[in-house]
């Protein structure tokens, strides 16, 4: 069993679960993208990956750190699972930090699986909103990266982009204070390199604001040919309020079925514990309850619930965050202990000291 930790007994090597069983990775290693799209690792600690000839240490880390600032790739080793450490101990010494977390867990290869999309959208919304100046400068770096392929994604597959529309607003908007008000005393590097990243943010935008979602003409049938009886059973099995919205304005029908009363109710319920139904009072003129009004007027005072499709899990036991299908070395053998879904806001809450 590896060691959940650095001590003095282990250097503090990666794992990685095999089918034989863990096995340890003996050296530092980083991938990247050739042109026909297939991963090249590369060897960092080799001294022939900078050059052949024999270079003085100067010159190797001026390679080195060129070479950090003109590749996308990322200069870490993307793990399958963290310890969540606080605290020195005799056993471990170090803490894990939120920006240590987002590089080490591989959040750019995530977001290629559609099930874990929204979950990484979600995130980087949070730490904009609050924890983008908490990060390191290769956590930032990082972070950037990602918000670059999700943008990339949402461009080509047209797959969501309301969702990166608020993302990039809150983050537009939380880089303009950071930029005028506080300045380069909390961000870190060149404050030019984040007025540059305020633009390609911009750009981002005016892209998404310009997209025209493609008509698909292969002549199939659409959600409009369906009987009304099956329509109104796909709008009773969405839990965003504004996939409702949106698919109201595509019939006159589904707009008729967008407002049904026991639908509103449902996503009340859904979304919202009964005892604060009665502090929320939404009356209709007939002196009905607007189950409608009283989903947005609840939606003012309490967050909404969270859905997705695959979270990180984490461990009790052991402390340890993991995503589901790569699992982790537990001690404890509970399955019990490791069923534990973490939702973003957790996720950050998780490093706050």
């Amino acid at each position: 069993m590896p060691f959940l930790g650095q001590d003095w007994r282990s250097p503090g090597w990666s794992w990685m679960k095999t089918d034989d069983g863990w096995k340890r990775c003996d050296f530092y290693c980083e991938y990247e993208q050739d042109d026909s799209c297939n991963l090249r690792m590369l060897n960092v600690d080799n001294p022939e990956f900078y050059a052949a000839e024999k270079l003085d240490v100067s010159a190797k880390k001026q390679r080195k750190e060129q070479f950090n600032n003109t590749t996308k790739s990322q200069n870490f080793y993307h793990e399958k699972w963290i310890y969540t450490q606080k605290e020195s101990t005799r056993e471990r010494h170090g803490y894990c930090t939120l920006g240590e977390a987002f590089n080490r867990l591989n959040f750019s290869s995530a977001i290629w699986d559609i099930r874990r999309f929204n979950y990484v959208v979600k995130l980087l919304q949070l730490i904009a909103n609050s924890q983008l100046t908490s990060l390191s400068g290769s956590a930032q770096k990082n972070y950037f990266n990602i918000l670059e392929k999700i943008v990339q994604k949402a461009i080509e597959d047209q797959y969501n982009p309301r969702l990166i529309r608020e993302l990039l607003q809150d983050l537009s908007a939380a880089l303009c204070i950071l930029i005028r008000e506080v300045g380069r005393c909390v961000l870190v590097g060149n404050i030019n390199i984040w007025i540059s990243r305020l633009e390609s943010i911009y750009s981002w935008q005016q892209q998404l604001m310009n997209l025209q979602i493609k008509q698909h003409l292969d002549g199939g049938p659409t959600i409009c040919d369906l009987p009304s009886q099956m329509q109104d059973n796909i709008m009773n099995r969405f839990t965003d309020v504004w996939d409702i919205i949106n698919l109201s304005q595509v019939t006159p029908t589904l707009h008729v079925l967008s407002e049904d009363q026991f639908l509103w109710q449902k996503l009340c319920k859904y979304h919202f514990a009964e005892k604060m139904f009665c502090r929320h009072l939404s009356v209709s003129k007939t002196g009905h309850i607007d189950w409608k009004l009283k989903f947005f007027a609840l939606q003012k005072y309490y967050p909404t619930r969270e859905q997705y499709g695959d979270t990180l899990q984490f461990c009790q036991h052991c402390s340890i965050l993991f995503w589901k299908d790569t699992g982790h070395p537990c001690t404890a053998n509970n399955p019990a202990s490791c069923q534990n879904p973490v939702s973003p806001q957790h996720f950050i809450d998780l490093f706050r000291f």
